[in-house]
Formats: C-alpha cells, sequence, structure tokens
C-alpha cells in the first residue's frame, strides 16, 4: 500500500496555498524524469574475495549519483546507484567496513545468507551513528548455497523506521555466491553472466530522489543496474545467466522476455532442486531468481516488466520496458538445459516440531501495520524457538493487498497456498502472501543461535509496525 497519509497531506498543500509546517515540508515530486536510453547494458562495479577474505570499505553517503543519465541527488555506498557487488565463495570471510556519513543512524543486513546473526555479523539490531564507523565480520559457511543475494541498510527503531527511505534512496547492492557454474551441465559453464539489479526511482524537481513521504503508486522510473532501457546482446540461439533481483523499496515486478522462458536454476540463492520454466516471473521487493534465457533472432526485442496489480488496497503498476535485448553473433545450436541443479532439502517428511500460526493485518486509514495485531517493537520477542528444530507456520493474510513475507537467516520450503499442496523445487527466503489468503511454510533452524526478524519486504509496511523478531536458542 502506498502512503496514502503523505498523498492526503500533498493534496491538502495544494488546495491551502501552502499553509502548515509539517505539510510545507513535503517535497515536491517529479516522479518520472527525462533518462538517457538505448546506452550499453553495464553491470554494477564488482569486489571479489582474494584468498578467502574480501576485504571492503563502503562509505554510506548522502551524494550526487547518476541515475537514468542523469545526476541526481541520493542515498549510496562509495557513490554508486546500485552499490558494489561483493562477490564470495563458500567458505570465505567478508570484512566490510561501513563508514556512516549519512544524518540518520544506519546498518548492514546482507539478505538470503545463512550466517550468524550476532554481533558484528548480520547483526540487524545494531546502530552505527552518523560519524561512526562499524566493522563487519560475516563468516560463510563452507556449506553455503551458490546464488544471488543482496545487502542493504535496516535500521529501526520505535515507532517508526528508516529501512525504507535508506534503500529507496539507493542503499543497495548485490552479494552473489558463486558455485552455479560447476552444477551447469560442462557447455554452459562459461555462458555470459548479466547481473540485473531492478530498482525503482522518483525524484523531486530539484533532482533529489524521493525518500520521505514515498507514494508507491505513483508513476516511477524504473532501472537496471541505475540504467534506463539499456542495450544487452545475446546470440541467437547463445544461453546466458541472468541474475534477477527486487532491490527496490516497495515496488513489484512482473518479469516477461519477449519471445523466450526464463528457466529457473536458483531461487533466493538456493539451487532448484527441479529446473523450471516460466514465461513470466514475479518478483516482490527483496526476491531474486538465478536464470538461465537463451537468445533469438529477428530484431531487437525486451525484458519487460508487465502490468500488475497489488490487491483493492495496494497498488497498480502499468507495464514498463526495462531493457532492449539485441541479437549478435551468428546463430549458434540451442544448448541443452540442466533439469536439477542439485538434491532438494525436502522438508515434506520431516517431523514437524512446532506448529505456529502468524496474522498479518493493517489499518488502511492509519499507515499502520501488524503481525498477530502488534507493531514491532525491538525489545519483544515475539517468537522462541529451540536451534535444531522443524517448524511449520501458517501465514495469513487478512489484508487486501500482497504481502511478501520475509525471515532472516534460515530459508523455509512452501508448503501450500490457499489450502492447495505446492510444488517447491527449493528453498526459499521470500514469498508472496495472497490477498485475504494462507501460506504455510517449513523451516529447518540449523547452525546459528540469537535474535533476527521476520517481517514484510515491502519496507513501509516493515517500517510502520509488519515485523516480528524470532529468538533462536541452544
Amino acid at each position: 500500500m502506498r502512503n496514502r497519509l503523505a498523498v492526503v497531506a500533498a493534496v491538502a498543500l495544494a488546495s491551502s496555498g501552502g499553509v502548515g509546517l509539517a505539510l510545507a515540508a513535503l517535497p515536491t515530486v517529479k516522479t518520472t524524469f527525462r533518462t538517457v536510453q538505448g546506452r550499453p547494458f553495464v553491470s554494477p562495479h564488482q569486489l571479489v574475495a582474494k584468498d578467502g577474505v574480501l576485504r571492503a570499505r563502503f562509505v554510506a553517503d548522502e551524494t550526487a549519483l547518476r541515475v537514468g543519465g542523469n545526476v541526481v541527488h541520493g542515498r549510496a555506498y562509495n557513490h554508486s546507484f546500485p552499490g558494489p557487488t561483493l562477490r564470495l565463495s563458500p567458505g570465505d570471510t567478508l570484512r566490510l567496513t561501513l563508514v556512516n556519513r549519512l544524518s540518520t543512524p544506519t546498518n548492514m543486513h546482507f539478505h538470503g545468507m545463512h550466517v550468524s546473526p550476532a554481533g558484528r555479523s548480520d547483526n540487524v539490531f545494531r546502530t552505527v551513528p552518523p560519524g561512526a564507523t562499524a566493522k563487519y565480520v560475516v563468516h560463510v559457511p563452507l556449506d553455503a548455497t551458490p546464488g544471488t543475494y543482496w545487502y542493504h541498510s535496516h535500521w529501526h527503531d520505535a515507532p517508526v523506521g528508516d529501512v525504507e527511505p535508506q534503500v529507496m534512496g539507493g542503499l543497495s547492492g548485490a552479494l552473489i555466491v558463486d558455485g552455479l557454474g560447476p552444477r551447469l551441465p560442462p557447455d554452459l559453464r562459461h555462458v555470459v553472466e548479466r547481473n540485473v539489479v531492478l530498482k525503482d526511482v522518483q525524484l523531486t524537481s530539484r533532482k533529489r530522489i524521493v525518500y520521505r513521504n514515498i507514494d508507491s503508486d505513483a508513476p516511477t522510473t524504473r532501472t537496471v543496474n541505475g540504467q534506463v532501457d539499456p542495450v544487452m546482446r545475446i546470440g541467437p540461439g547463445e544461453t546466458q545467466l541472468w541474475r534477477l533481483g527486487n532491490q527496490s523499496a516497495d515496488i513489484w515486478y512482473r518479469l516477461k522476455l519477449d519471445g523466450s522462458r526464463f528457466d529457473v536454476i536458483a531461487e533466493d540463492g538456493n539451487p532448484a532442486g527441479a529446473v523450471w520454466s516460466a514465461s513470466t516471473l514475479i518478483l516482490p521487493p527483496g526476491k531474486r531468481y538465478d536464470v538461465l534465457v537463451q537468445g533469438h533472432g529477428g530484431g531487437d526485442y525486451h525484458l519487460r516488466t508487465l502490468r500488475m496489480s497489488t490487491g483493492p488496497a495496494g497498488d497498480t503498476y502499468p507495464a514498463r520496458i526495462l531493457a532492449t535485448v539485441r541479437p549478435n553473433r551468428p546463430a549458434l545450436e540451442l544448448a541443452q538445459l540442466p533439469t536439477s541443479m542439485g538434491p532438494l532439502p525436502d522438508l515434506q517428511a520431516q517431523p514437524v516440531d512446532r506448529r505456529r500460526t502468524l496474522v498479518f493485518s493493517e489499518n488502511t486509514k492509519t499507515n499502520e501495520f501488524f503481525i498477530d495485531g502488534k507493531q514491532f517493537n525491538h525489545d519483544r520477542v515475539d517468537q522462541r524457538v529451540q536451534l535444531g528444530a522443524v517448524e511449520e507456520w501458517t501465514i495469513r493474510n487478512v489484508t487486501h493487498e500482497m504481502h511478501p513475507f520475509h525471515i532472516h537467516v534460515n530459508d523455509f520450503q512452501v508448503m501450500s497456498v490457499n489450502g492447495r499442496p505446492f510444488d517447491a523445487r527449493g528453498l526459499a527466503d521470500t514469498v508472496p502472501l495472497p490477498v485475504g489468503g494462507t501460506v504455510v511454510i517449513r523451516m529447518h533452524f540449523t547452525d546459528f543461535t540469537g535474535e533476527y526478524v521476520y517481517h514484510c519486504h515491502i519496507l513501509n509496511h516493515e517500517d510502520h509496525g509488519m515485523m516480528g523478531t524470532v529468538l533462536v536458542s541452544p
């Protein structure tokens, strides 16, 4: 749901001639802007681990950025929209120095990673004040699953969090764990790889990225790696690996590639036990898919996001062209695609130690969001879990819009949607909750104790209460 309080305030401001201090602080929003299109596709700058260690220094700053061929003002890591890509392998250690030059506190979250949530690791309860420097040390397990992850700020405080403004402003980037290549057939192990970061942007009339009073239902500019409609080249019959990730704060994508299909080899950083093919893919905020695509001839075609509605109380997004795909090279014979990327860690036959029910609800008049009738409180533990337990959670959505459920550290298997068994091809960390519907998931809480969160990954909803805390004890 868009921030309807901001919309009402903007209408009041327009009709009142600008009377009122609170209303006068609202930005003049220019939701779409003139962009440079048709430039060659460019991946974000990449930082790669060396000798088992990736050392990086990230400066979070309010700074000038280049988006859609324009110089705009936003928030970014190392002046980059999106941030640099972190590339690791199982067993590596990430040693990251975060310098906070923002005017607000911040921190760092490594979305989807099965790593410790405590201390200097993936600890979203940590606060890095303005002007401070913090060290993060993240040990990637030897059995870490390869695929596409991402990182973003995750600072929250009562009564309202600051995650949506920081991610909308630009504070996010991709994180890749290598290892998909060796699981592919030999003739596909060295295919061209595309890192496709999907992120939307709105600007004020002064070319500042809007990150306060955001209206997610307003017209918005969709970007790919900060570009608008870049040109991606792929030969007829050529197979490429595309890493698709939605790093938007609030909005969804419904992807389609003209004349082609997406063959999904990993979801949310989990290799697919059964590779599956789709003509469209829905990516709520936070969702990732690693896919194989095969080019065809006949001139230019497009990667698109199709028209989509998230429900009567949600948003409606128009169709947009995201990138132009241009054939190059002589035609190749289509390669045989894999049918599996490894065994599925199936929880279907596992004994369930405990069952829980969670209810997602909201008050559309006040922009308040709830889980089990409560708003997030960082001093309260909502779910207490024993290490090693297998749990089944039934998540009910009693609202009139979809919500993407996300949990940190331990991924889950979707068991059913609206009472119908779900054919899970792998694990996931983000799943859409249907309007007025129910999703049942199972999780195995392994390896790590500590406190972390689950929430709606529409960040406006998270910031305004739709989040809870789970404590895993030995």
